[in-house]
């Protein structure tokens, strides 16, 4: 029997990185109980410093109150114990590999009720490969958030071919509980955004890779045409090594259809250790 909206109280998060520490910051000042874990104690402290920055500077902006940010702190459990992973829904933010999706699920599982919601931030790949090694697959779905998760509105609902329609339903409804746009997506390759939006980042780097213009170039000409920010700058803002990952996998998905072809330039980048802002340096330096 699937989980009813109103039985969700707490939720737990995967990952104590970028995405995941967002998706635990909004599920923390949306009432719930939210448990962040990591297998790095180390990580688990800079996600704490962020979170309290973040709501800090929410208050300052006025976006914020201050009993709201209160009340929020003391919602949140920072953990590197996997057996404080008992919850109502329980949401992976990890690196985007398969093995490694579907060993977090299994662990999850086994300590967990068999209506537990186990949902995939996956960018890219399959509901329905990840679902297929889980026990009671109909409650994996993907709910794929936008980096950063506690800004971005949007949030892609994605079934696989054994998901419920009721995990589904109440995932959605979770996602604009925490103030999201939430949007049901079907499970093909890159989904809806990230199939839409490859291009804006491939054929850019192919502008790079020949020499049309250098990444500042680029950056200023798209965001003079509206776009809010230029696709150097968002790389940098993802992650180099991310962006990276999801083209690779699309590239895959799509039977190697050169129009996702990986970029030379993005691997180059990898290579030198130059992933963004988290590493300090990517195109820009920060």
């Amino acid at each position: 029997m699937a989980l009813e909206f109103n039985q969700i109280n707490r939720i737990a998060v995967i990952g104590a990185g970028t995405m995941g520490l967002g998706i635990a910051q909004i599920s923390a000042l949306a009432g719930y109980e939210a448990i962040l874990f990591d297998i790095n104690d180390e990580q688990i402290q800079k996600a704490k410093s962020i979170i309290e920055k973040n709501l800090a500077k929410g208050v300052e902006k006025g976006k914020v109150s201050e009993e709201a940010k209160t009340a929020a702190l003391s919602k949140l459990t920072f953990t590197s114990n996997n057996k404080d992973l008992v919850a109502d829904v329980i949401i992976e933010a990890v690196v985007e590999k398969l093995e490694v999706k579907q060993a977090i699920f299994k662990d999850a599982a086994a300590i967990n009720e068999a209506q537990t919601i186990l949902a995939t931030n996956t960018s890219s790949i399959p509901i329905s490969q990840i679902a297929q090694a889980i026990p009671n697959p109909e409650r994996v779905v993907g709910m794929h958030f936008f980096n950063p998760a506690h800004i971005m509105k949007l949030v892609e609902i994605i079934s696989g071919a054994a998901t419920d329609p009721k995990v589904a339903e109440v995932t959605k409804l979770l996602a604009e509980k925490l103030g999201k746009k939430a949007v049901n997506a079907a499970d093909a390759p890159g989904f809806i955004v990230n199939r839409v939006a490859r291009h804006f980042h491939v054929e850019s780097l192919k502008v790079l890779e020949e020499r049309v213009t250098d990444h500042a170039g680029v950056d200023r000409l798209l965001e003079s045409s509206g776009f809010k920010m230029g696709p150097f700058k968002l790389q940098d803002l993802i992650g180099i090594d991310t962006n990276y990952s999801v083209t690779s996998a699309m590239y895959e998905s799509f039977n190697y259809d050169s129009k996702f072809r990986p970029s030379r330039v993005q691997k180059a980048k990898i290579d030198a250790g130059h992933l963004g802002r988290k590493s300090g340096k990517g195109f820009y330096e920060y």
